[in-house]
């Protein structure tokens, strides 16, 4: 099994018209590393990946195309949770890389950008997401961590280490990214032999020895690697994430985590 070496560098750390409904909560499914949520968007229900990692909200092009959509983007509304959020412009891409591996039809992925004005939270196991607004939210007991923005994805602080080197900086935390870990390929390298399908268009995930996530530290975790992309170390996926139950209360800039266990 590959494993992955860090190199030795240092980094320092629209409008929306919603329903009058402002709260709701929906049953999910956690699925092949990422959360999955039945919404609509631009008239397409589905099951859409909910990627808090995604800075745009964007529809499966297969499924633009069979509902009649044509060229690049779309200007429609989102409905997730019973909240509607209107006249959102979305962009039109072949998905196929992200859905091909889930038990139904991927219609898209609903991101950071229909969601940043809510307080959103996410449990794993049962698998629910329940969008409030600011003031609405049910109490919520967890770790607060401080939210940044990095190319329209939030990001939180969080360490990796492969014994001979540590790094620490902001992660895009992304629960519909399905690789536990992913770190920009100027900051880590596979072991000699190591299969160069670690990317997101691979298949392969090699071994990282440490990450510490909100107090917590896991070892010998899946990892992969993507090509720099913006300020960040890499992304946190779903299956870091399911271990704790996160509040996005992204209003206030804060991520609130609570482990499951």
């Amino acid at each position: 099994m590959a494993r992955l070496s860090l190199l030795p560098l240092s980094l320092s750390v629209a409008a929306l018209i919603a329903a009058p409904l402002s709260a709701a909560e929906i049953a999910c499914h956690f699925d092949a590393g990422v959360i999955v949520v039945p919404a609509e968007v631009a008239g397409i229900a589905g099951d859409y990946i909910l990627d808090t990692g995604s800075a745009r909200t964007t529809l499966h092009e297969t499924l633009a195309q069979v509902a009649g959509i044509e060229g690049d983007s779309v200007v429609g509304d989102v409905v997730l949770a019973g909240i509607r959020v209107s006249g959102q412009t979305l962009p039109i891409a072949d998905l196929d890389v992200r859905t091909w591996n889930l038990p139904t039809v991927g219609a898209g992925v609903i991101g950071a950008d229909v969601l940043r004005d809510f307080v959103v939270d996410v449990s794993f196991a049962p698998c629910s997401v329940r969008l409030s607004r600011r003031g609405d939210a049910p109490a919520f007991r967890g770790r607060p961590l401080e939210l940044g923005w990095d190319q329209g994805r939030p990001t939180v602080v969080a360490s990796i280490s492969d014994h001979a080197h540590q790094i620490t900086g902001a992660f895009v935390i992304a629960t519909g990214a399905n690789a536990p870990v992913r770190l920009a390929d100027d900051l880590a390298q596979p072991s000699p032999g190591a299969s160069p399908e670690l990317y997101p268009d691979g298949v392969w995930l090699a071994r990282l020895p440490q990450v510490t996530f909100a107090g917590r530290t896991g070892r010998d975790v899946a990892a992969g690697l993507m090509k720099p992309d913006g300020d960040v170390v890499g992304i946190l996926g779903g299956q870091v994430l399911a271990n704790f139950r996160l509040r996005f209360d992204f209003p206030a800039g804060r991520l609130f985590v609570a482990p499951t266990k």
